[in-house]
């Protein structure tokens, strides 16, 4: 267990003027209010906040936020109050400790709500205060090293993956790569222990001579440096074992053939002496092409800089070398918290706001997503950019997702821009809309006022801010049709009654109407009708009195009768609204005994499609309503299938025979013969479900030179 002492020696040696009282204070109040409180590895529970602090004086944090993870969970797990701790230690402690606090206590409905609301909290944490993530990010790396003592394995799984999928990522976003390199090592020994390992052993293997190789190129480098006046600090070292594991994966390779395996860093003083030092790697030893990154002339969004280069080093061997200054390093280690001071509470470095664009632009979109799948997309879309840096035409540098494209590009310039783009140039040339930006391109956008974006846009968009724009402005036009539509159909149907609604939409009764629905406006009720998701019958249903109703023989009571007798027979129920139009998707033509989805299509009802339609799974998940087939149906459905056969005479009589003979109608024929002799009959049928379809084209394969029977669709 780390001692205070070592936590106070590391801030003063960094923070030579810090107020170390106030780490004084936290270590004693923690010490008083965790005393007779255990961990599950035997220890004291005060070495977790004292390891916990440990770390974070590693990543050279100020007092404040050292004293805050000393009390991280002494509101959580104790008898510690908000106030006392706000009392004793001061707005800043209390507020850090209080946001860390909040990012335990999240009750949801399902493990997906839970771990979007979790992400979208620590997203609004990060954006409030930098140095909440950053205790939370040292709460789960002491976590993950003492996850050994956890006697539930699927408990250890589940952390070890949560810490995979969004801490180590978080870790890397804010530049912390130590931190991420172990978060990421610690999850594979738990997720994968075989491999992880396997790994470990071979790398053993072999150690002692790969120690040899790396001790021997890093002498070679540093003496090739000093002969050419270049003053540097040069070390060598394995990658770690999830990255070589990954380079596996993607690769598709056995250990023995990954290379790179080994990277050397050079530090020198200043940014010339680093390109001269590239360039002198590269007189040494073949340079791999499309291996160099130049970071350091576009840094990564969180002000990462270096400069990167794989080369054939000695004996053939692939290795990494990474160039970059003092104050770089710095910054590779430490990451954003190489550049967090606090004044007054304000952050004095500009370039952190600009490290924060990713966060602030989450925040300031989650509104949009309120799907937990939609979101956590979105989230791992800017938790895993893989960058591509592209300038405008007056040389700025923009920074976006690999993948993006010039839509992307115009939504990060403005919205308007974006919104109003009708065309992109890449270094002079027109380029489509979906072209995918290489970095180092120039890229100008092309508008138009008055243009519009399109629907079409979100199957080729990367970025977070494109997407939720490019969605805002649809539902926006859809809302407005659907109004318009609504408003037209309630006009046409109303005056069938002898009813005006123009007159009826500004009355009270209107709006107790409004209100039986579940709308707050009178114009969600009417885009509800444009939606399909309600008929105009249904609102002169609830404006008419019942007993005016039921005392005539109307024309409104004979429609309502006939709507409620064809619901009966109807072969899919829609939960939740009654008398609306239902059709059936003609893209996949489903049947009884099909797993359905129902779709809300503006002025015709519900469409009704299989649940792995490829067009469904395309729409707005928006307007999708729960639908179920009548068990009582007894009707028949069309339904395509294609039948494979070898050419012969009376082929086609034999199958319409068979097709017959097993109740099923042929509703039309095609036939294509093809140069091989074979021919593709594409057929369509009435049947009565899954089960009907099934004997039929279980008993069309039996037909005599009959290869294959499947349905289409």
């Amino acid at each position: 267990m780390i001692r205070i002492t070592d936590i106070l020696d590391k801030v003063t040696e960094t923070h030579p003027d810090a107020d170390v009282d106030i780490i004084d204070r936290a270590y004693i109040f923690s010490a008083r209010v965790h005393d007779g409180q255990m961990r599950l590895s035997g220890e004291p529970y005060l070495s977790h906040p004292l390891e916990v602090a440990g770390i974070l004086a590693d990543m050279k944090l100020d007092a404040v936020s050292i004293a805050a993870g000393l009390l991280h969970d002494v509101i959580e797990d104790t008898h510690a109050t908000e106030e006392e701790i706000g009392e004793i230690f001061g707005h800043d402690v209390l507020h850090i400790v209080s946001g860390v606090t909040k990012l335990s206590k999240l009750p949801f409905n399902s493990a997906q709500a839970r771990e979007a609301e979790s992400i979208r909290k620590m997203l609004l944490a990060m954006a409030d205060d930098i140095r909440v993530i950053l205790i939370k990010l040292a709460d789960r790396l002491h976590n993950m090293r003492t996850l050994q003592y956890h006697k539930s394995e699927a408990k250890k799984k589940k952390i070890a993956k949560e810490t995979l999928d969004i801490y180590a990522p978080i870790a890397a976003r804010l530049g912390i790569y130590w931190i991420k390199n172990e978060l990421e090592n610690q999850s594979f020994q738990f997720l994968n222990p075989e491999a992880y390992e396997e790994i470990h052993r071979r790398v053993d293997k072999d150690k002692e001579d790969r120690e040899n190789y790396v001790e021997t190129v890093k002498q070679y480098i540093q003496m090739k440096l000093d002969e050419n006046n270049l003053k540097a600090d040069v070390s060598g070292r394995y990658k770690h074992f999830y990255s070589i594991h990954q380079k596996m994966l993607k690769q598709n390779l056995p250990f023995e053939e990954v290379y790179d395996i080994i990277a050397f860093r050079i530090i020198l003083g200043t940014i010339p002496q680093c390109y001269e030092a590239l360039g002198l790697m590269h007189s040494l030893w073949r340079p791999i092409a499309k291996k160099f990154k130049d970071y350091i002339g576009m840094p990564k969004p969180n002000m990462y800089q270096s400069l990167h280069t794989t080369v054939i080093g000695p004996f053939g061997e692939r290795i990494e070398i990474q160039i970059r200054t003092h104050d770089m390093d710095k910054v590779a280690k430490s990451g954003i918290a190489a550049h967090w001071s606090y004044k007054e509470g304000k952050v004095i470095d500009d370039n952190v706001s600009k490290t924060f664009a990713w966060v602030q632009n989450l925040v300031e979109n989650q509104e949009a997503f309120r799907d937990p799948n939609e979101f956590m997309e979105n989230v791992r879309i800017d938790l895993f950019p893989d960058e591509v840096y592209v300038f405008t035409p007056q040389g700025d540098i923009k920074s976006l997702p690999k993948g993006a494209t010039p839509v992307d590009f115009a939504y990060l310039i403005h919205s308007e821009v974006g919104a109003q783009c009708v065309g992109a140039k890449v270094n002079g040339r027109m380029v489509p809309l979906k072209y995918e930006l290489q970095t180092g391109e120039i890229v100008e956008v092309v508008t138009s006022k008055g243009h519009h974006p399109s629907k079409d846009w979100l199957n080729f968009v990367k970025t977070v801010k494109a997407r939720s724009r490019i969605r805002q402005w649809i539902k926006t036009q859809e809302k407005e049709r659907s109004i318009s539509l609504g408003r037209e159909m309630c006009e046409k149907a109303f005056r069938k009654y002898r009813l005006n609604f123009n007159t009826l939409i500004k009355s009270e009764e209107m709006n107790n109407v409004v209100e039986a629905f579940g709308f707050k406006q009178t114009d969600d009720l009417i885009a509800s009708v444009g939606y399909g998701k309600i008929t105009p019958l249904q609102i002169i249903r609830k404006l008419t009195p019942k007993e005016e109703v039921e005392d005539t023989d109307s024309l409104l009571n004979k429609v309502v009768t006939k709507v409620d007798k064809k619901k009966e027979k109807g072969g899919v129920m829609v939960k939740g609204v009654d008398d609306v139009l239902v059709r059936f998707g003609k893209c996949c033509q489903p049947v009884p005994g099909d797993p359905i989805i129902g779709y809300i299509t503006r002025g015709y009802g519900v469409t009704i499609h299989r649940a792995t339609c490829v067009n469904a799974l395309k729409m707005n998940p928006e307007r999708q309503i729960e639908v179920e087939w009548n068990q009582d149906t007894t009707e028949t459905y069309p339904v395509k299938i294609l039948i494979r056969s070898l050419d012969r005479v009376g082929l086609l009589a034999d199958v319409a025979a068979n097709i017959t003979k097993n109740g099923a109608n042929i509703l039309s024929a095609n036939t294509e013969t093809k140069e091989n002799h074979t021919v593709d009959s594409y057929f369509s049928l009435s049947v009565h479900g899954t089960e009907h379809l099934t004997r039929v084209v279980e008993s069309l394969k039996q037909v005599k030179q009959v290869l294959e029977v499947k349905r289409l669709g």
